[in-house]
């Protein structure tokens, strides 16, 4: 293993076992609820806006280690970015999971969540790392203005 992977390694496990970001907000404006059948994963995200910018998230629920790391690690990096930044950067997570993107310029703006980059090897565990990527997606769809 590379100094690389188990620094990604390392992001993943503090993520999954100690995450600051698994909580329930005071008030928020949106809330989305996640699924996914396969695994039994299930996460409720909590956005709070400030105008177009994601001012705080949270999430609760349960899953693996992957979920949870990939939930907590996608709210680090999409709070204080804007909707439309927000939009990107989940396509751009979602393209590298699937191998669509393998530029590491084009990836330097998933910040942390490059940590999950190595999960396209893992077919079983691909839907555990895309559940609240896919999640904030949908809510972010759905609340269009």
């Amino acid at each position: 293993m590379d100094d690389l992977e188990a620094l990604y390694n390392d992001i993943i496990m503090e993520h999954s076992m100690n995450s600051y970001n698994k909580k329930e907000l005071s008030s928020c404006d949106f809330c989305e609820m996640g699924h996914n059948p396969n695994c039994g994963d299930e996460i409720k995200l909590e956005v709070k806006l400030d105008g177009d910018i994601i001012k705080d998230m949270a999430f609760t629920g349960h899953g693996c280690a992957i979920s949870q790391a990939s939930t907590s690690v996608m709210i680090d990096v999409l709070k204080g970015k804007n909707i439309k930044e927000a939009i990107e950067i989940i396509k751009t997570f979602i393209e590298m999971i699937k191998r669509e993107i393998t530029d590491e310029n084009e990836l330097e703006i998933l910040e942390d969540a490059i940590a999950f980059k190595n999960i396209s090897n893992m077919p079983a565990r691909v839907k555990c790392a895309l559940l609240a990527w896919h999640t904030m997606e949908e809510l972010l769809e759905k609340n269009k203005k």
